[in-house]
C-alpha cells in the first residue's frame, strides 16, 4: 500500500509538545482526525487495486443418453405350494398292525403305507367265493333243465308253461351268479384296502397314528400327507394396475411382447439369494381377486435339490416383454427431493445446467428405467455437482459411469435417492487489515 499511494501520505508531522497540566482534549481530537484521514486515504487506495479475473466454465462429466434394448421384468410376491399332494385317509375300516414307510422318507406310487388287520375281510372274501360257487352250480342245473324242456315241448311232451319257467330259471340263476361274482369282488377289494398304498410318488409326512389305533371309512383325520416336491408350484399376485399398464404399454408398441409362449420366471429367496433353477409361467388368473385387486399368476418351477418346500415365500421377477428404446441413466446422476420427487442435472444446447424432473420405472443393475422426462441425446451430469448450480455454463466432458460400490449395493435405496450439496458461493476476498491507530506519546 505505501507503494501504491505514497502520494497521498502527509508529511511527517511531530506532534505538539505537552506537560502534564495541560487539558487532553485537543491531543485526542488531533488523533480522530488523524484516523479518519487514514480511512479516507485506504479507500482511494482500494479504488485502484485491479478487478479479479472472471471464472471459466467449470468441467463436469456427463453421460449421452441412447436408445437400448431392454427386457422388462416385474418382481412380484409369491409363495411355493406343492405340485401334487394327496392326503392318505383309509378307506375301510379296523386297526393299525404296522406302518410301513418311515416318516419323511420319499415314496414311490403304489408303496404299501399301512397294513391294518385283514382277518375280517379275508371271512368275507371266502364267504363271497362260496356264494359264487353256489351260483354257478344252480345255473348248471338250469341251464340242463331249460335244455331238455326244450327239446320235450318240441314233442308235446310238456307244456309250454313248464317252458317258459325253465327259461326264466336259467335267467335268474346267471343273475345270481353275477351278483355273486360282485360281491366276491367288493370283499377282494375290501381286503386288498386294509394294505393303505400310496397314490402319487412323492415325501411323506408325520403319520398322526400308530399301531394299535382303530380307523374306519373316510374319516376326517388324515394318516399322513404326501407332497410331491419336484418341481414346485410358486403362485404369484399381480395387482389389476400393473395388468393393465403392461397392456396399455403393449398397445402402444413401447413395449414388445415377448415371442416365447412361456414367460421365464426367476425367484429371490428370503435370504435375498437367487434361486439357481428358473422356472417358467404355467397359467395366469383369468379374474381379479374383490378383496385385494390383484390376478393370482402360477409358475412351474424345477426342484432338483429339494431346497424349496411348500409355504416358503419368495420374490419372483417374470419376464413381460422387451423394451426395444430404453433409457437407462446411471443411479450417480439421479437426484431425490424430500418429497422422492426424482430429478436430473441437464446440460442443455447452450451448455448451461437444466433440472429435469423425470419419472423412474425400476432398477437396472447400477442404472434406473426411465418412464419419462428424458429422451435419447441429452445429457446427464455425473460428476461436478458440488461446483453447479442450474443456470451455470459448463465445459460438458463425456465420461464412462462409475461402478456401484459394495456398500452402495447393499443399501441400494439410500444411494440412489441420495441428493448432492449444493453449490457454495464462493468465498468473499478478506479485507485488507486496518493499520493500527498511533501510539500516544
Amino acid at each position: 500500500m505505501t507503494s501504491l499511494c505514497s502520494e497521498h501520505l502527509p508529511a511527517p508531522t511531530s506532534f505538539p509538545s505537552f506537560s502534564p497540566t495541560q487539558p487532553h482534549r485537543p491531543l485526542r481530537q488531533l488523533a480522530s482526525a488523524t484516523l479518519v484521514g487514514l480511512a479516507l486515504l485506504i479507500g482511494a487506495c482500494s479504488d485502484k487495486a485491479p478487478p479479479a479475473a472472471p471464472r471459466g466454465p467449470v468441467e463436469v462429466g456427463v453421460v449421452t443418453l441412447k436408445p437400448e434394448r431392454q427386457t422388462v421384468t416385474t418382481e412380484l410376491p409369491g409363495r411355493t405350494s406343492a405340485y401334487l399332494s394327496a392326503e392318505i385317509r383309509p378307506q375301510v375300516g379296523g386297526i393299525v398292525q404296522q406302518r410301513l414307510f418311515t416318516e419323511g422318507a420319499q415314496v414311490k406310487a403304489g408303496q404299501a403305507l399301512y397294513q391294518l388287520d385283514a382277518s375280517p375281510y379275508q371271512v368275507a372274501l371266502a364267504s363271497a367265493e362260496a356264494s359264487v360257487a353256489r351260483a354257478q352250480a344252480s345255473v348248471g342245473t338250469a341251464e340242463v333243465n331249460a335244455r331238455r324242456n326244450a327239446e320235450l315241448v318240441k314233442i308235446d311232451a310238456v307244456s309250454q308253461q313248464v317252458h317258459d319257467d325253465s327259461q326264466a330259471a336259467l335267467v335268474q340263476a346267471r343273475a345270481d351268479l353275477a351278483v355273486a361274482r360282485a360281491a366276491r369282488d367288493n370283499a377282494r377289494i375290501n381286503l386288498d384296502y386294509t394294505r393303505i398304498k400310496a397314490p402319487i410318488s412323492g415325501r411323506t409326512a408325520t403319520s398322526t397314528v400308530t399301531p394299535g389305533a382303530l380307523v374306519t371309512a373316510n374319516q376326517a383325520a388324515v394318516l399322513t400327507t404326501i407332497l410331491q416336491l419336484d418341481p414346485l408350484y410358486v403362485d404369484v399376485t399381480q395387482s389389476s394396475t400393473e395388468v393393465l399398464r403392461l397392456k396399455s404399454d403393449m398397445a402402444r408398441g413401447r413395449i414388445q411382447k415377448s415371442g416365447q409362449t412361456e414367460a421365464p420366471i426367476t425367484l429371490q429367496l428370503e435370504d435375498g439369494s437367487r434361486y439357481p433353477h428358473p422356472g417358467k409361467l404355467q397359467f395366469a388368473g383369468v379374474s381379479v381377486n374383490p378383496n385385494t385387486g390383484a390376478v393370482t399368476l402360477r409358475a412351474v418351477v424345477p426342484n432338483p435339490d429339494g431346497l424349496l418346500m411348500p409355504g416358503m415365500y419368495v420374490r419372483a421377477v417374470l419376464e413381460t416383454g422387451i423394451n426395444e428404446q430404453a433409457l437407462l441413466v446411471p443411479q450417480q446422476g439421479v437426484n431425490r427431493d424430500t418429497a422422492g420427487n426424482a430429478s436430473v442435472l441437464l446440460v442443455n444446447a447452450d451448455s448451461k445446467i437444466e433440472r429435469r424432473k423425470i419419472a423412474v420405472e425400476a432398477a437396472v443393475g447400477n442404472r434406473w428405467l426411465v418412464g419419462s422426462g428424458l429422451a435419447a441425446g441429452d445429457r446427464v451430469v455425473l460428476d461436478g455437482f458440488q461446483r453447479i448450480k442450474p443456470g451455470d455454463t459448463v465445459k460438458p466432458t463425456e465420461v464412462a459411469p462409475k461402478p456401484m460400490a459394495a456398500k452402495m449395493v447393499a443399501n441400494g435405496a439410500a444411494a440412489a435417492t441420495s441428493t448432492p450439496m449444493p453449490a457454495s458461493a464462493p468465498a468473499a476476498p478478506a479485507a485488507p487489515a486496518a493499520p493500527a491507530a498511533p501510539a500516544a506519546r
